[in-house]
């Protein structure tokens, strides 16, 4: 099979959805594997490392999907890709369908059949192929939400760990999966007081096990609604998934935040689980809603590039060669992870 990485193009997206060493996996088992010029740069990867190992270089995005069968990329396909995708294409990348009609008709309109990383998912009910950026989201938003509380990028003058004689800051998470838990940790270990709300009782004491200062507590509505508005950090990991994320804080529940609070919601690109959030990019990260100053950034993990390109191939490929075969859709966690065939939307969860 023809296997084509593009570059993205997403704004600011640095990652590159197989490294050279895990394309150069596909070329072993006999596959043509071609990536366009400058796919790997902003991950530190040059064309030489991919041509070194066997990969063929396409100058353009038009030619490499022109030549491939079956395309492999990080994020969902942009504007621009739309016209470029085709009915006997297999995509295989993040799609976030649920917050995207527009892709969604785009990809229907086109006949591809599209399979979607984060709704890959195992028979004991894990997302292989989301948990590695989730990781990196997570840890992300906390550490943004810290330096987003300075008083020069307009916060609260916060210092989340506080001193003595000085108290500390206060990060509520929703959500205790895997980016919540992420998010968790790393406040924690900043030394903020960290409360995380998750319906889930081993994830409860998951999160509690953290450390002394991490409270964790079943979600009643008036419980989070208490603790959203004394937050000086709010962070959103809620996950159904392959389905919208539910809005669990309300714009009423924002306005009572203090100036200068930070929201970090990291559902964003399954359309976010606070009712002012909205998709940002790295170019503009934030807005201010009500003095309160939100983060939604849809492909966090982009800023590291390095590091996320890395995680996401080593997760990726044993999917990549087992999806390159005739017979596929005889693994079952690819097989949930249809979402887009012969003009239809599929997965259960977009129906």
């Amino acid at each position: 099979m023809r296997i084509g990485i593009p570059r993205e193009i997403k704004v600011l997206e640095g990652r590159v959805a197989l490294v050279p060493e895990a394309a150069a996996e596909l070329v072993c088992r006999g596959h043509e594997v071609l990536v366009e010029q400058g796919a790997g740069e902003a991950s530190g990867y040059s064309d030489s490392a991919y041509s070194d190992l066997g990969i063929q270089l396409c100058p353009d995005a038009e030619s490499l999907y022109g030549a491939a069968q079956m395309v492999i990329k990080v994020k969902e396909p942009q504007p621009a890709e739309y016209p470029l995708i085709r009915a006997d294409h297999r995509l295989f990348c993040y799609l976030h369908l649920a917050a995207e009609p527009q892709l969604s008709q785009a990809l229907c309109d086109s006949g591809v059949t599209a399979i979607a990383f984060e709704t890959v998912e195992t028979a004991d009910r894990r997302l292989p192929l989301l948990a590695p950026m989730s990781d990196i989201a997570g840890r992300i938003a906390a550490q943004v939400g810290a330096h987003l509380l300075h008083r020069p990028q307009g916060g609260r003058g916060i210092l989340l760990g506080g001193l003595p004689a000085a108290e500390r800051g206060q990060v509520v998470v929703i959500g205790g999966g895997v980016a919540g838990g992420n998010a968790a940790l790393v406040a924690a270990a900043l030394g903020a007081q960290v409360t995380v709300f998750d319906k889930d009782r081993e994830r409860l004491a998951a999160m509690r096990a953290l450390g002394p200062n991490v409270t964790a507590l079943y979600p009643y509505a008036s419980a989070l609604e208490q603790a959203v508005v004394a937050a000086d950090l709010l962070i959103g990991a809620v996950l159904i998934p392959g389905a919208r994320a539910p809005r669990l804080v309300a714009a009423e529940t924002v306005r009572q935040m203090r100036p200068g609070s930070i929201i970090a919601d990291i559902a964003i690109d399954q359309g976010g689980c606070v009712e002012t959030i909205r998709p940002t990019t790295w170019a503009e990260p934030t807005y201010l809603w009500e003095g309160v100053i939100h983060f939604g950034v849809t492909n966090m993990p982009g800023a590291v590039p390095r590091t996320a390109s890395q995680a996401l191939s080593a997760a990726i490929i044993p999917y990549a060669l087992r999806l390159a075969e005739p017979d596929w859709e005889a693994e079952p966690a690819l097989a949930r992870g249809l979402n887009v065939r012969g003009g239809q939307l599929v997965h259960p969860a977009l129906l």
